[in-house]
């Protein structure tokens, strides 16, 4: 998506205002809208992105992304799926351990800044290809699930935790 065109319109509109200021007027819009055209994207962009934002609420599990191209902003949709998968959970609460909130993922939106290493992004960014999601769907369900795990939960032991020769095993037979 080109804002060029956007941001020129608004420039022509101030020009329009400008003439009817007279000549002090028109100057002081032409001195300005340099300045303001930084300003305008800026702005052009904070509102694409909080309607992605939205937009994507609403598709959960589905998501929208605006990524940017240069200057150019574009839309990057990832479609919920139209059968749930064998594989997948819904997306429903699960029962919570005592006297913590229950863990849903759908709800108001809230936004976070992580760092992690390179290797690490990589990975997520191929885990959710694979499972047809956006980074931001994978890394919910991913935390979501980790959340709603129970405290004890089975988790396998280190190599090397000094149990050596011990076999354990977990789990229902049938």
């Amino acid at each position: 998506m080109d804002l060029t065109k956007h941001v020129n319109n608004l420039g022509r509109e101030f020009a329009t205002l400008a003439e009817a200021g007279g000549e002090d007027a028109r100057a002081l819009v032409e001195r300005l809208t340099g300045a303001l055209e930084s300003a305008i994207r800026m702005a052009l962009l904070e509102a694409l992105s909080t309607a992605a934002d939205e937009i994507t609420q609403d598709l959960a599990p589905g998501s929208v992304e605006l990524r940017l191209h240069g200057r150019d902003p574009s839309f990057v949709v990832t479609a919920p799926p139209t059968e749930p998968s064998e594989v997948e959970e819904p997306a429903t609460t699960a029962a919570a351990p005592d006297n913590e909130p229950l863990i849903t993922e759908d709800g108001p939106a809230a936004r976070i800044n992580v760092r992690m290493p390179e290797q690490l992004k990589t990975a997520i960014e191929e885990a959710a290809a694979k499972e047809g999601r956006s980074v931001n769907a994978w890394l919910v369900r991913a935390a979501t699930t980790s959340l709603q795990r129970p405290a004890g939960g089975a988790r396998p032991e280190p190599r090397g935790s000094g149990k050596r020769g011990r076999q354990h095993f977990t789990g229902w037979v049938r």
